[in-house]
């Protein structure tokens, strides 16, 4: 970054006129140290290597077989106390921090010298023997340290705090240098995702990968970001799902298959929704909505007891329990409790929009029923889904990929799982009856030419595919992203993500 952006970001946040003037100088002052190291052939950014022995928990969670060890830790100078012939230093790496205790008779004269002018934020290598101190507490006596990068930029804690969220998602890197909380979010959301592969891996599923590019966004009703493909002069798009490429494995015989990874839908931003998310989808055949369910269970429950070490948490302030088994209720059920109207009571479309209106629900076009249901079922049930609980039995009007249910087909076997008030995962019998499928493409496509631009495109290649004959199959989509933020009680989907989709700064 160069020093105008500084500049702009300190006026953006406000510092008074002396913070300007201040941090001014401290940049010139860093310059001109790292000006002066490179004149005397110590420039910290030719040193290539540094061998680490330790991380500094390892040293702390097991000093008593460590005391007396002769260690070498590298990691960032995040405080300095004292600089007479001795001084204390905080260093932390990526597992967290440790004291160390820098003296001049130990590390000698010049070398005491040179480590004076070390500032905060500079990385360091640590050589020394693990001692505690007279208070107590577990340190690295330093026999050697070596400036390993050069920090030309002040931490701003010592400045504003970055208390501005919106600089803390673009410059994440601070972000995590400075919020420990933060840094431990990112390390749980990796232990989440790999608690979830093993999962799935312990149970037979095949982990595969699917084109980012596609020639026509199926698998979800979104509206997909276009691109253009050069040699072969057509617009693709970037997938909104991988779902209709994972159906076509259960096709060819997989039978047990999943994919996680990035999706992209070009559509409105919250603590809830980015652009880019990563969505996991699992499909096998020979099972249904309701194998679906209790792989969701098993599921979402193991990983919270894996990483978390219990199926009970908290999120934002309420006490969530994951332990299986969870609440089921069907859609029509929720909206008769919620909403105090019974869809089974209702024997036309009419009837079903006159009714969202006294009630107060914003209907646009002839609507059907099974729309309207949806509709009051997001307006007035959703809010009260706050323990885990499946809604089934979606209208076929909105699953356009799911299987009907044989006694009732104007519905379908179809669930979503809602914690917290928030969607989590989405399942489905597969719908794996061609004709029928095409039926659903063209009423799909009808919406699109109607000016639905998240309704699906018809997608000639996967009927042809169900012509070949799919299996009997339960697949289920859960978000990945969504998923973090419940077990690590983080509001927004930006705190989960490392680099949220930002609005370019003028």
């Amino acid at each position: 970054m160069s020093d105008r952006d500084v500049n702009n970001d300190i006026r953006n946040n406000q510092n008074t006129d002396a913070e300007f003037q201040d941090l001014n100088e401290i940049l010139k002052v860093r310059r001109m140290k790292l000006s002066e190291l490179q004149k005397n052939g110590k420039d910290p950014f030719k040193i290539v290597k540094y061998d680490v022995t330790h991380s500094t928990k390892y040293i702390v969670d097991n000093f008593e077989s460590m005391e007396g060890t002769v260690v070498s830790i590298a990691g960032r100078l995040m405080s300095k106390r004292g600089m007479g012939k001795a001084s204390f230093c905080d260093v932390r790496d990526r597992d967290g921090k440790i004291q160390i205790y820098v003296k001049m008779d130990e590390v000698g004269a010049e070398s005491y010298e040179e480590f004076k002018k070390f500032d905060i934020g500079d990385i360091v290598g640590v050589k020394g023997e693990v001692f505690r101190t007279h208070k107590g507490e577990i340190s690295v006596k330093v026999q050697e340290i070596t400036l390993l990068s050069k920090s030309l930029q002040p931490l701003p804690e010592k400045w504003h705090g970055l208390k501005d969220v919106d600089l803390r998602y673009r410059q994440r890197y601070v972000d995590l240098i400075v919020n420990p909380d933060v840094r431990k979010t990112f390390i749980i959301r990796s232990k989440i995702i790999k608690a979830v592969r093993k999962f799935l891996d312990d149970r037979g599923f095949l982990e595969v990968e699917t084109p980012l590019l596609n020639t026509i966004p199926g698998g979800a009703a979104a509206k997909p970001f276009i691109t253009h493909h050069n040699t072969l002069d057509i617009d693709m798009y970037l997938r909104i799902a991988p779902e209709l490429y994972l159906k076509r494995l259960i096709v060819g015989g997989l039978e047990k298959v999943y994919e996680m990874g990035r999706m992209f839908r070009n559509e409105g931003m919250s603590v809830k929704h980015n652009p880019e998310f990563t969505l996991m989808e699992v499909y096998e055949a020979y099972t249904d909505y309701k194998g679906m369910m209790e792989l969701t269970e098993q599921l979402i429950s193991t990983v919270a007891q894996e990483v978390l070490g219990t199926t009970k948490i908290t999120y934002q302030g309420q006490e969530i329990d994951l332990t299986p088994p969870w609440k089921r209720m069907t859609m029509v059920e929720a909206v008769e409790k919620y909403a105090g109207v019974n869809f089974n009571n209702i024997t036309s479309d009419e009837e079903a929009r006159q009714i969202a209106e006294e009630k107060k629900v914003h209907i646009e076009g002839n609507l059907t029923k099974g729309e309207v249901l949806n509709l009051m079922f997001e307006e007035f049930a959703e809010e009260h889904l706050v323990q885990p609980t499946f809604i089934m039995d979606y209208p076929v009007e909105v699953s356009p990929l799911t299987k009907r249910k044989p006694d009732m087909p104007s519905f379908t076997e179809r669930f979503e799982l809602f914690i917290t008030s928030r969607e989590m995962a989405n399942a489905y019998s597969e719908l794996n009856d061609p004709i029928d499928q095409k039926e659903r493409f063209l009423a799909q496509v009808a919406k699109r030419e109607a000016g639905d631009e998240e309704a699906n495109m018809m997608d000639d290649d996967f009927i042809t595919a169900l012509e070949y004959g799919m299996p009997p199959t339960g697949g289920l989509g859960v978000g990945i992203d969504r998923l973090v933020m419940l077990l690590t009680d983080s509001y927004s989907i930006r705190d989960v993500l490392l680099f949220p989709t930002m609005k370019p700064k003028d």
